[in-house]
């Protein structure tokens, strides 16, 4: 199913396309030539990032405008990238998280349902599982979340066990540890407003775009006090979306997957292969520890491996940092 002409390729949608991930998986199906239909309203997104496919500005939670789409294109499947992801800002706002990531959705599945698309491949995320009873972290760890954000995707992911049982409607959920990296020949990054994620954050240290990295907590039960977490290339996440796909355009079932290296780098070892990678100093701001944050988070991502026969290429933390850091050189170099 790899090399289908455009025009035998099944009809994708992609919903939040102008995003880190899926702007990533836009280039993942382009390079399948498989061409895709993208709904991104831009409030983080960046048009920019949409190179390979059609861009329709939109909210996802617009009824009218889902319909006029399912009317226009035959869609076999949709990937929904579409959420807020900010654990810090769910908190201070969290109707807006569930009305963005809850609600939108059940939009969107209802209009699948009218529309007679049966499946979708839904981005989650680990933070469904809460503070870690265990690890590494496979499917059956209990799913209590601990913030809006992780709680607005734990509720779409029972909705779509839902849909399932009641329409047919068969999805596979997709949970992420630590997203990063970019892609490998430079043509597309990670680039967020604010940014929070960790690796971006210090390369823009070492760029000179920020004075320095504040480390949250260096007490924690770690060998170097600092937290640790698994690190998974946002390459080999969409290989993952895009082997899900295929299993469900193939008649395979729901599941849900874990996905991450199984290898988790520390606070401090990240700020050390990024001082490696680029050269430079990284400087440090010693902060108190954030509520909620948990020491280690790491995946067990064997079901993943087994079942769609998903295999990681840019696992090592070095690989991911020098294909971070040659995207912030083009931000920098770009500005």
């Amino acid at each position: 199913m790899t090399d289908l002409p455009a025009a035998q390729a099944p009809g994708i949608l992609i919903v939040g396309a102008a995003g880190y991930i899926g702007s990533h998986m836009l280039l993942r199906l382009a390079q399948a030539r498989w061409p895709a239909v993208t709904l991104d309203n831009l409030s983080s997104g960046r048009a920019s990032a949409v190179r390979w496919g059609t861009l329709v500005q939109g909210d996802v939670g617009d009824a009218a405008l889902l319909d006029r789409l399912f009317e226009a294109h035959r869609f076999d499947a949709v990937m929904h990238f579409a959420a807020r992801i900010e654990v810090a800002a769910s908190l201070s706002d969290p109707l807006d998280y569930y009305r963005n990531n809850v609600q939108a959705t059940l939009t969107l599945l209802q209009a699948m349902q009218r529309h007679r698309v049966p499946r979708l491949v839904f981005s989650s995320t680990a933070a469904t599982f809460g503070q870690p009873q265990s690890s590494p972290i496979d499917e059956s760890h209990p799913q209590m979340p601990i913030n809006p954000y992780g709680h607005s995707k734990r509720m779409v992911e029972q909705i779509l066990a839902d849909c399932d049982r009641a329409y047919g409607l068969r999805s596979i959920c997709l949970r992420y540890f630590n997203a990063a990296g970019a892609d490998p020949l430079g043509r597309i990054g990670e680039c967020h407003q604010p940014e929070t994620h960790l690796i971006p954050l210090v390369l823009q240290v070492a760029s000179g775009r920020r004075s320095h990295i504040a480390v949250y907590g260096g007490d924690y039960d770690t060998p170097d006090g600092t937290c640790i977490r698994d690190y998974v290339h946002v390459s080999d996440l969409c290989q993952a979306h895009w082997l899900a796909l295929q299993s469900l355009l193939e008649g395979g079932p729901s599941q849900a997957y874990n996905l991450g290296n199984g290898q988790g780098y520390s606070v401090a070892e990240v700020i050390a292969a990024a001082e490696r990678v680029s050269g430079r100093k990284i400087a440090v701001q010693n902060a108190p520890r954030r509520p909620g944050d948990p020491a280690r988070l790491v995946a067990d991502a064997r079901l993943a491996r087994q079942v769609l026969a998903w295999q990681p290429q840019h696992s090592d933390l070095h690989t991911i940092m020098g294909h971070a850091w040659q995207w912030e050189q083009k931000l920098v170099a770009q500005a």
